[in-house]
């Protein structure tokens, strides 16, 4: 074989080899396939997030406007494929699906390597199908409302052992905004003619205890993020009392508890 051949050959074999791996990279980095109804990676469980909103009662319009950018800088936080749920404790004292706002977070143009895909055209996609809706889901999450019965306690309970939201999940974190008064059969903080309030509270454990017993262990290994709604007559005790025994609860039901100003 004359020289020249041998290097034809050779200069083939460099081009095929530098497709090959082309082929290869951008068989690896391909944009994975997404649920056209969650945005969720398609055959994965993902991690969740879900901002809880205690509406048992009255916020002002300043705590409405907090919520509002707590739930936005919720949203920047996700990692891509993060799902994110609102929910709100309502005024009949059940735990439901803001507006079915239930959505992975499907990527957005920065978070995206533009060598592979089109920036504009994924966060185009991303303001469609994932702030659309839960700029929609916002105008109603906000809108306050009240009850006389608010069982934080066991509305948690109920998320953590449903279907999207039970231990087969990766990672599994609440934010939950609350007054934290609980007031239901488990315990109520309500009664000022019974006592001091330290001294009316039951046991943390015979608390956690009841609560598996009804529900199951479900919230072992959840991480909690609480920010708390001052009311009026209540901010010592909120402060004081009540967060160290919501942190007993929360202790004994295997929670990670972080308290953070609203």
């Amino acid at each position: 074989m004359r020289g020249k051949d041998i290097l034809g050959l050779f200069n083939i074999l460099i081009v095929l080899g530098i497709l090959g791996g082309i082929s290869y990279a951008a068989l690896l980095l391909r944009p994975a396939e997404f649920d056209q109804d969650t945005l969720c990676l398609a055959g994965e469980v993902p991690p969740h997030m879900a901002i809880v909103i205690d509406k048992t009662d009255l916020y002002s319009p300043e705590q409405a406007v907090g919520i509002e950018e707590l739930v936005l800088s919720s949203r920047d936080q996700l990692d891509i494929g993060e799902q994110l749920t609102l929910f709100e404790l309502d005024q009949r004292g059940e735990l439901i699906n803001t507006n079915n706002f239930s959505l992975c977070n499907p990527g957005r143009g920065d978070q995206i390597n533009p060598l592979y895909r089109n920036p504009q055209l994924v966060e185009a996609r991303y303001q469609a199908l994932f702030e659309g809706p839960l700029q929609r889901a916002l105008s109603d999450l906000v809108e306050p409302k009240e009850s006389p019965a608010s069982p934080i306690l066991e509305a948690l309970a109920r998320l953590a052992v449903s279907d999207e939201f039970n231990a087969e999940r990766p990672h599994r974190e609440i934010i939950l905004v609350s007054d934290m008064l609980q007031n239901s059969n488990l315990f109520s903080v309500y009664g000022r003619a019974r006592g001091d309030l330290a001294t009316r509270l039951p046991d943390p454990y015979q608390v956690a205890l009841a609560l598996e017993e009804e529900y199951g262990s479900g919230l072992l290994g959840v991480e909690i993020d609480i920010y708390v709604i001052p009311r009026r007559g209540w901010e010592q005790d909120q402060a004081t009392v009540l967060r160290g025994y919501w942190d007993q609860v929360f202790r004994q039901l295997g929670m990670r508890a972080r308290w953070v100003s609203l």
